[in-house]
């Protein structure tokens, strides 16, 4: 297939991932007028429409769907035979896509983006955070990177080897003028900063404790989308906050903030890389999965009693 065609079809892919021309040129590295030239090549060809568009929105049509559906995973194909291909080179060259939530994409970022680029200088990595869970093949990503309890079953998972925490924090001004909570359902007499997901509903906090399992829908002055927004709610004594340890334990060491509830928090399965289970991995794929690996396995060792 000629270069030009497959740059087509990873182009509708684009748009259909983006949700707008622009963004998907701005991700394509072209203009929006060549992009728009491109899909009308590829709709012509094709004789159907592949997307609905109007002044304010754009959408699929029925065969842009089909087209979606069906060539996204064949792209995948497509480029790990052309990687297999490129793998007879000493050093790894060409795009790694990760897509991860923006928490794991902050645990990856040094230890294994970093560390890569390194040592592959050919490589580029294209890192998406999304809060949603997306379908990496159907979306053209390589990796995924996820809490394990949400990695695909049709997926292999690679452990990146440190179990996961949640922290209930509240500033010292708020816990010095309010009744420390002693179990999660005091939690309901406090006010609370709340968090709506990426799918629009409000987050239920989880607490877990010898077996038994609580969740709660707490209530509280604010509602917010991002986890620094809330981080700063919270030193400013607007209320308790729930957050991921990592984004919270430095504040928590240098008196910050309070840690509340420590032992209705245990420890959970952490992070995973996830791939679709094909047989020839690009090389660039397999090298990231071999820095994980080695990553994991110094982690565990560092983390073991002596």
């Amino acid at each position: 297939m000629e270069r030009g065609a497959l740059e087509d079809l990873h182009a509708v892919l684009a748009i259909a991932r983006k949700g707008t021309f622009r963004a998907a040129a701005v991700e394509l590295n072209m203009s929006t007028t060549a992009l728009s030239h491109a899909i009308a090549r590829l709709e012509a060809n094709l004789g159907v429409r592949l997307f609905n568009r109007t002044t304010r929105s754009l959408s699929l049509t029925g065969a842009g769907r089909i087209f979606v559906d069906e060539v996204g995973p064949a792209l995948q194909d497509i480029r790990g035979a052309l990687d297999a291909v490129r793998s007879e080179r000493d050093t790894p060259s060409g795009t790694l896509r990760i897509n991860a939530a923006p928490f794991a994409a902050q645990a990856i970022m040094a230890p294994l983006v970093i560390e890569y680029l390194r040592r592959f200088p050919d490589m580029t990595v294209d890192l998406v955070t999304e809060g949603r869970l997306m379908d990496i093949v159907a979306d053209g990503f390589d990796l995924g990177v996820r809490v394990a309890g949400l990695v695909p079953s049709d997926m292999i998972s690679v452990s990146l080897g440190q179990p996961q925490r949640y922290a209930v924090v509240a500033s010292p001004s708020y816990v010095a003028s309010h009744p420390m909570p002693m179990a999660p359902p005091d939690l309901l007499k406090h006010h609370c900063i709340r968090v709506r997901l990426p799918d629009g509903a409000l987050f239920r906090w989880r607490f877990e404790k010898d077996g038994q399992t609580i969740q709660l829908d707490v209530q509280g002055p604010i509602i917010l989308d991002e986890a620094n927004l809330a981080r700063t709610a919270v030193m400013e004594n607007v209320g308790i906050g729930y957050f991921m340890e990592q984004n919270v334990i430095e504040d928590i060491r240098a008196g910050r903030l309070v840690r509340i509830l420590d032992d209705w928090t245990p420890a959970f399965p952490g992070l995973c890389l996830y791939y679709p289970g094909r047989r020839n991995l690009p090389v660039g794929v397999r090298e990231f999965l071999n820095l994980a690996r080695s990553h994991a396995a110094k982690t565990l060792r560092a983390d073991s009693p002596v």
